[in-house]
């Protein structure tokens, strides 16, 4: 088939200053293993250790770069020279396609949120520790199920934290509202966009477990709650399952437990507390007007571990956990290890349901693709037009050394499609959105799958429609 018809070009960033990510030099976008990227349906966000590039790309059609000069943003975040800290993860959050923020780990287990344009929202340590990604799980539905947990997840080694995605929102609703309010004077305003705004007394609340029973994780997922023990159906307790991958255990899977009634106290102490207290210190230096600042930054202190319990782990030296990719339901994970195999892993029952062989170095992705159901339904090209029973779940695996991308029904379906991947493309897949509307059935939008080629700066997406 040609790759004409499987793939729509949206825009490009080849018109962008990008040297200082390395970009000239062929497979400068998959050769650098410090190069993150993260995309959002309108901006795509690109990390080296220590600088971030937010690009708006145009959705022009033609691919022609946008001429709007100002569309790309430069951060470089306040890192600690003395213990060589490091940008190490990024992700967008997108809550109610009004509130946007860039998420960014460092080597020293800080959380960071930057708005687009720029400005430090807010730090906070999560846990001494180099953060490996940052997992956003919003309200997107799938094929088989209809809601999933409004979270965001931080992988370190042998480390997973669990932030609500509610916490998060009300946190930067309040900050785009104190600056942009105009009862604020020009002095709060600059102030809160100083990079030491990000410093402030609240802290978000969070669970944190340690999963490194089985060796320290390469990738982690929380794939959803899980049914307690069988013998404490009355317990106050609320129980996620957690699926981590590395070197001394390809898979291994955990029981998360968090205490509901400590949650609540949790909560009213974390958010209500904290809330009060800057609140009435803002009005305070609106009143007394007080240029001092604090010439001591407070101690930063991580919160002790809840309670983890092991499951299961399958162990098979030399084999190696690298790279985990979760449905939206997280019913269903795809894991890449380091011997050229891909494993579908049903999370509820913890079973390994299909297997690949020969795909070393690949990426996965989940995407919903038009089911064949007869040729009229092929031929309608407007996503308005099909409902979410017309699209069947499918995983898109990007295998670099054959230069392709597959696309296979899940769970044991066929191969639908093979398309070519140009050399130096990386497949990106947008932020799940918290707190998005219920879509209708006539307008629902599938998961979608784009490409990023690095040595062209073109960005296309994989079209729906089997031909």
């Amino acid at each position: 088939m040609s790759r004409r018809l499987h793939m729509t070009e949206l825009g490009c960033i080849a018109g962008q200053d990008l040297s200082d990510l390395g970009a000239g030099k062929e497979g400068w976008l998959v050769d650098n293993p410090n190069l993150l990227v993260s995309l959002d349906t309108h901006s795509l966000a690109l990390a080296n250790r220590s600088l971030i590039l937010i690009l708006h790309w145009s959705q022009s059609i033609s691919g022609a770069p946008d001429p709007d000069t100002h569309r790309a943003v430069k951060i470089r975040p306040d890192l600690s020279p003395i213990e060589a800290e490091y940008v190490s993860a990024v992700e967008w959050l997108v809550f109610d396609d009004d509130i946007r923020a860039l998420a960014v780990g460092t080597s020293c287990g800080y959380l960071l949120i930057f708005s687009v344009q720029g400005y430090l929202i807010h730090r906070q340590i999560v846990n001494p520790g180099k953060i490996l990604k940052i997992r956003v799980r919003g309200t997107k539905q799938d094929l088989t199920q209809d809601t999933s947990p409004e979270e965001v997840c931080i992988v370190m080694p042998g480390v997973i934290a669990r932030f609500e995605g509610s916490g998060i929102k009300n946190l930067l609703r309040r900050w785009f509202q104190e600056t942009d309010s105009k009862f604020w004077d020009q002095e709060f305003y600059d102030d809160a966009n100083s990079e030491d705004s990000g410093n402030s007394a609240m802290s978000l609340p969070y669970q944190l477990w340690n999963v490194s029973k089985y060796g320290l994780c390469a990738d982690a997922a929380i794939t959803g709650v899980m049914p307690p023990p069988l013998m404490e159906i009355q317990s106050s307790q609320r129980y996620y399952c957690a699926v981590s991958i590395g070197e001394d255990a390809v898979i291994s899977a955990f029981r998360l437990s968090v205490d509901k009634n400590r949650s609540l106290v949790g909560a009213i102490l974390s958010k209500v507390v904290p809330a009060t207290f800057s609140t009435i210190a803002s009005f305070s230096k609106l009143i007394w007007r007080s240029e001092e600042k604090p010439t001591k930054k407070p101690e930063a202190k991580s919160q002790p571990f809840a309670r983890a319990s092991a499951l299961t782990c399958l162990k098979d030296h030399p084999r190696k956990g690298e790279k985990l990719t979760l449905s939206p339901s997280g019913t269903l994970a795809a894991i890449t290890d380091s011997l050229g195999r891909i494993l579908l892993l049903d999370t509820q029952a913890l079973v390994v349901v299909r297997l690949w062989k020969g795909y070393r170095e690949a990426s996965c992705l989940f995407v919903e693709m038009l089911a064949r159901k007869d040729k009229a339904a092929a031929s309608r090209w407007a996503y308005d037009e099909h409902s979410k029973s017309d699209y069947c779940l499918c995983l898109a695996i990007h295998a670099p050394r054959k230069g392709i991308v597959e696309v296979w029904q899940m769970r044991t379906g066929p191969r639908l499609l093979t398309i070519p991947c140009p050399k130096g493309s990386k497949i990106l897949q947008p932020t799940y959105r918290f707190s998005s509307a219920t879509a209708s059935s006539s307008s629902y939008v599938p998961l979608q799958v784009f490409f990023l080629n690095g040595d062209s700066g073109q960005i296309s997406l994989l079209n729906p429609f089997l031909h």
